[in-house]
């Protein structure tokens, strides 16, 4: 049960319409007062241990489903946007985001939308050379899109995992082996010959190529892609259907991220992985020798274990580059990720690119006073050849201090030390003596003296 009160009105109001009751008749099968649902699904009143009862033994409603990790989600989104110098005056407060993400979630997914636009074209008319013969988009780019699709589905797509782990279930023995023979019964030929990429099909003769340079869980990758764009085609073409996505190219790019998904949950069964987590206490890389996986799809796979009724410990994940920027980000904890500009520098990650091959560990803090035991390490992947580039990111991996005994990593970690500060964006920071600060935030006044100096230039007020 909840340590705390839940004010989650919008979430009981779309559990009521899923399962296509009134207001009148749910509040019967529940065994409360029409008055009292509609002050819950107002957010008048918290829910009562009675309702969340009857909603798990009712309704077989996974009460975890009821946390507030949406509602957080929500607000840290809204504070970034809302720490744009656009939004000068009357800044909301934090307790008015956080009525509005959780009494109208609908309307602040569109004000992100509205903001992520007109950010878009703000950046694409402040670049010359890239504006010139160029229309002024006033949607969201296709990659942000489907990135917020699944940044708000938990980066869990349920009827996909649980195709996917049919499908690795019904194989008998090799996994590769069995999808080749079942690409094969539907007459697709399978070579592998040295190219420009990893993969790639050709729908005419049916020949599907990978590249024998790739790595072997890379091939193993690729051929299960193909069979998700091929064999599960309904599916996922179902799925794209219920995202209503806005544009052509943000469906196409979602559609490689399904047939991506797929691919990892045959590799990755969740059953058999999630048992196979705990038994190891999340150990990356006896997991990855057991699943014939890279670290870093072991990480990711790690951050979707949100299948109702059976989830697994809720870890943050995001692939940086050397630049600092998050090329993948996902957290089903506390923690958000900048969704502009880069990553706070106090993090580890940073710091794994100098480190190559190894795991870096931190004790990190918040400024919400969350503490996190975060890994990190660097991971290269070759380009296959001699003169090829190879590219550099490092992955990081995170839970809260709270779950850390379920870490073979924590052994040995002074979990009483004093943790590191770190943040989301410096703009949104409201940490007043750090050293590494970019910017300043733009919540909080600011005092420049000109006889004083100190590592910053000016001075944050409380």
């Amino acid at each position: 049960m909840p340590t705390q009160k839940l004010y989650v009105g919008a979430k009981l109001r779309s559990i009521r319409t899923r399962l296509g009751l009134t207001q009148k008749d749910f509040a019967a099968k529940l065994g409360i007062s029409l008055p009292y649902l509609n002050q819950m699904e107002n957010n008048n009143r918290p829910l009562s241990t009675a309702v969340l009862m009857g909603l798990a033994q009712d309704f077989g409603v996974d009460v975890t489903e009821l946390s507030a990790s949406d509602t957080d989600r929500l607000v840290s989104d809204m504070r970034e946007a809302l720490a744009d110098p656009l939004f000068t005056d009357d800044q909301p407060n934090l307790a008015d985001l956080r009525l509005a993400a959780a009494n109208a979630p609908t309307l602040a997914h569109a004000f992100l939308a509205l903001h992520r636009a007109y950010r878009q074209t703000h950046e694409r008319l402040a670049s010359l050379d890239e504006a010139l013969g160029q229309a002024p988009s006033t949607t969201a780019s296709p990659w942000e899109e489907v990135r917020d699709f699944f940044h708000y589905t938990d980066n869990y797509i349920d009827a996909v995992d649980r195709a996917a782990e049919r499908f690795a279930t019904r194989a008998t023995g090799d996994l590769a082996a069995h999808t080749s023979a079942v690409l094969a019964d539907r007459g697709i030929t399978i070579r592998h010959a040295a190219g420009e990429g990893v993969r790639a099909y050709d729908p005419a003769t049916k020949v599907l190529t990978l590249s024998p340079q790739a790595a072997p869980e890379t091939q193993r990758f690729q051929l299960l892609h193909q069979y998700a764009l091929l064999g599960q085609h309904d599916l996922i073409e179902a799925t794209l259907d219920l995202a209503r996505f806005q544009t052509d190219t943000a469906r196409e790019i979602a559609r490689i991220g399904m047939a991506n998904y797929f691919a990892g949950a045959c590799l990755m069964p969740y059953a058999r992985f999630a048992e196979a987590a705990q038994d190891t206490r999340h150990d990356l890389e006896r997991l990855s020798i057991t699943f014939s996986a890279s670290i870093e799809q072991i990480a990711h796979r790690l951050s979707t274990l949100q299948r109702p009724g059976a989830k697994g410990i809720p870890f943050f994940f995001a692939r940086v580059d050397q630049a600092g920027t998050v090329t993948k980000r996902h957290s089903a904890t506390r923690l958000q990720f900048a969704r502009f500009g880069g990553a706070c520098p106090l993090w580890n990650v940073h710091q794994a690119f100098e480190t190559p091959g190894r795991f870096l560990r931190q004790l990190a803090e918040t400024p919400d006073g969350a503490r996190y035991v975060i890994l990190a390490r660097d991971v290269s992947k070759s380009g296959g050849a001699w003169g090829r580039p190879t590219r550099r990111y490092a992955i990081s991996l995170g839970c809260e201090v709270r779950h850390a005994a379920s870490l073979v990593y924590s052994d040995d970690l002074d979990l009483s030390a004093a943790p590191q500060p770190i943040g989301i964006s410096c703009r949104i920071c409201e940490r007043q003596g750090c050293h590494q600060r970019a910017v300043p935030p733009l919540e909080r006044q600011l005092t420049v003296d000109p006889n004083r100096r100190g590592t910053l230039p000016y001075e944050v007020a409380p």
